[in-house]
């Protein structure tokens, strides 16, 4: 069975022109998204892909960023269908999956997909090494400076004259403009050297 599946982003886009292709080609049902490609919930596109869940169904659509979001959205989209044995039909692009070249195809597309992860990773090492060359580490500032560290422990360890403490964790924190946790955090650490 042809699924068509088609999506315009904006209102004033007509999406006739991919129902007409689309019907052309042989597809028994048709689904239309009126959503940016961008958004990862799209309700026509889950029921496309819930029609299509037969061994031998084909997803039909008249080009390749009609479907996918991005590089890595594609190939998600596209393991999903090889789960169901449902082959990807590309109108515009000649693509089919059940063809040798249609899965070459997607192959590469994963090789680039994987090859694009490395080097993002990779410069972000080198950004974190050359930050942390220049003295500066990754990950967010302090919420209390050395001083306040040191007065909020003291605070902690004054008493009343009845012998119990006289700030509570949820008081010191108050006055400090931070959260408990963060308070408990610095007094569990042993004292910085001055």
């Amino acid at each position: 069975m042809r699924i068509g599946y088609g999506r315009v982003s904006t209102r004033d886009q007509h999406l006739e022109a991919q129902h007409d292709a689309l019907t052309a080609a042989g597809c028994e049902e048709i689904f239309v998204d009126k959503a940016s490609g961008t958004l990862a919930r799209r309700p026509e596109l889950d029921k496309a892909l819930l029609t299509a869940g037969r061994a031998g169904d084909q997803l039909v659509i008249t080009k390749l960023d009609r479907l996918g979001r991005s590089l890595e959205h594609l190939i998600g989209l596209s393991k999903q269908l090889q789960a169901k044995q449902v082959d990807l039909v590309v109108l515009d692009q000649g693509i089919d999956t059940s063809t040798p070249v249609g899965r070459m195809f997607f192959q590469i597309l994963g090789a680039i997909a994987e090859f694009e992860h490395a080097l993002m990773s990779e410069r972000t090492i080198d950004g974190l090494a050359a930050a942390r060359a220049r003295g500066r580490t990754g990950g967010q500032k302090p919420k209390l400076g050395p001083r306040q560290v040191a007065l909020a422990r003291q605070m902690y360890a004054e008493t009343g004259a009845d012998g119990r403490r006289r700030y509570t964790v949820a008081q010191i924190a108050a006055e400090f403009g931070v959260t408990r946790p963060t308070i408990y955090r610095h007094l569990g650490k042993p004292a910085a050297a001055s």
